[in-house]
């Protein structure tokens, strides 16, 4: 009999390329790194030397050559939380509406824009 993966329900993620966060559990937890990429369909970010996974490849014309490679893997977004810069703590966010209609995120401990 055939299993079917249930649809993976996307969430919020208030979370952008380049942005400086810190993983807040696992083995990688109280590293802090800039993200790399968003992954909105599996709510999966990638940061930056961290949580690297050992992929082993064969030398093929395409990648030359073999051996063992490392990269980054995607981690869960509930697993990280931005670090504001202005006040250097990793915290929740926020999105509001400026007073000229448009979105931007704010730290919810200091209450200043993040980006804007």
């Amino acid at each position: 009999m055939l299993k079917f993966r249930k649809k993976i329900e996307p969430v919020r993620i208030l979370l952008k390329k380049n942005d400086l966060v810190e993983v807040l559990s696992g083995r990688e937890k109280g590293k802090t790194g800039k993200i790399l990429k968003v992954i909105r369909d599996k709510n999966q970010v990638v940061v930056e030397k961290v949580n690297i996974a050992k992929r082993h490849a064969r030398p093929s014309p395409t990648t030359g050559q073999g051996g063992i490679i490392e990269k980054e893997a995607p981690l869960h977004v509930s697993k990280v939380r931005l670090i504001c810069p202005k006040c250097a703590t990793a915290g929740r966010i926020r999105r509001t509406t400026t007073a000229d209609q448009k979105k931007s995120r704010v730290c919810r401990k200091c209450k200043e824009l993040i980006d804007g």
